[in-house]
């Protein structure tokens, strides 16, 4: 396939979905102040200047700077150019993103990539949403990509991506504290191979009986994961997950008092 993409963003991401772009024979122009470049990518000295010419535009910088992206890369933007932002942002961010861009007449997807990149690149999964999400994944898939379209308005990709964060990151948030404390504890490996045994025994039941269970028995696990967060202070362990989850579960507590 041939192809012009913009790459805004050369970082970890970002190279690493440019460099498969350049391998599958797309023209790649980058833009990324902080760096000088990536092999086989055409340099560039700002986001319109990388656009100019380019069929796609990859925002892959960061959640922080994609609107500033944006309003950067619109000078260089020829009639029918998609924008497609690859960031983390919010819904709403997104939304804010795809409205800007309808203003100018810019065709916009809103796209999450939905596992880490180094390690797969531009097969990485990604979903997209948005009024350009189906050119978007034409032209992306063409190259070798993992682009699924799922219908609706640019945010909604991003609300399934973080949704899935808010439980993910969250689970390592709390495996992260819980070996901490056990190391503090001196039981590291005992812990470990619990946490192990549990994920590798869950099935589709855990997560209802994780459910049914914390409201169920809100007002006794209260207790204990104030008494958890507690013993990780008496450990000089910060109890940043156990503090929340004592906190949820007395909101819990006092929503089936109500």
């Amino acid at each position: 396939m041939t192809g012009t993409i913009a790459v805004l963003g050369l970082g970890e991401a970002g190279s690493a979905l440019a460099l498969d772009l350049v391998a599958a024979g797309a023209v790649v122009r980058g833009y990324d102040p902080a760096v000088p470049g990536v092999d086989g990518v055409v340099v560039t000295g700002s986001e319109a200047e990388a656009a100019e010419g380019a069929d796609l535009v990859l925002s892959v910088n960061s959640a922080s700077a994609a609107v500033d992206a944006l309003e950067a890369g619109l000078a260089g933007l020829r009639d029918g150019t998609v924008w497609a932002d690859l960031n983390t942002a919010s819904p709403g961010t997104k939304r804010k993103l795809a409205a800007i861009a309808a203003e100018h007449g810019v065709p916009f997807a809103d796209i999450a990539i939905m596992a880490p990149v180094p390690s797969r690149g531009l097969r990485v999964p990604m979903l997209a949403t948005g009024t350009a999400a189906g050119a978007m994944a034409t032209a992306l898939n063409s190259f070798g990509a993992a682009v699924e379209v799922m219908p609706g308005d640019a945010g909604l990709a991003a609300e399934r991506k973080l949704l899935r964060s808010v439980f993910f990151k969250g689970m390592s948030a709390a495996v992260v504290e819980a070996l901490t404390a056990a190391k503090a504890a001196g039981c590291e490996d005992w812990l470990r191979k619990i946490v192990v045994d549990e994920l590798t025994a869950a099935s589709a039941s855990t997560v209802d009986r994780l459910v049914d269970g914390s409201h169920k028995h809100a007002v006794r696990r209260t207790a204990e994961m104030a008494a958890a967060a507690e013993m990780l202070g008496e450990l000089g362990v910060r109890a940043d997950v156990a503090g929340a989850a004592r906190d949820q579960l007395a909101h819990l507590a006092d929503s089936q008092d109500g």
